[in-house]
């Protein structure tokens, strides 16, 4: 069976330092249909971090993917949503890495980071900083 990588390019930073990075985020092993059809829940359900005051959102259908252009109040920023087939891994894990099975299973099969529960005073506010305790501070 084929895997399929889904690629999101997404532009970061604002102003001079705005720029575009790419990120495999997940693989997807079916057909070509079945990927297109995860990265386009994917897409759909993309939040970006900039711009903070979207004006305007867009999701557009190429060939082999989707195009997520939203307007601020001073700039433009896109995403792109790319299906590929993966031919070659040079990093592959020993272990099979898990792989998103698009045979419509629910999100939920999708393995998300765990958020680790922080203490929190009543307004939200950690008890203790992320910061304290890191060595690779200055």
């Amino acid at each position: 069976m084929t895997t399929w990588g889904l690629v999101i390019e997404t532009t970061v930073g604002v102003g001079e330092r705005k720029h575009t990075e790419a990120y495999v985020v997940a693989h997807v092993t079916g057909s070509r249909e079945e990927a297109l059809a995860e990265l386009e829940r994917r897409a759909r359900s993309h939040s970006p971090a900039h711009p903070r005051s979207p004006k305007r959102r867009r999701l557009l259908r190429q060939d082999d993917g989707f195009l997520l252009v939203i307007d601020g109040a001073w700039q433009s920023f896109v995403t792109r949503f790319t299906v590929a087939e993966l031919l070659e891994d040079s990093d592959a894990p020993a272990a099979p890495e898990p792989v998103v099975e698009a045979s419509g299973a629910p999100a939920a099969a999708v393995a998300e980071p765990v958020e680790q529960q922080v203490e929190r005073y009543a307004d939200g506010v950690p008890v203790k900083p992320a910061w304290l305790g890191r060595n690779d501070l200055p």
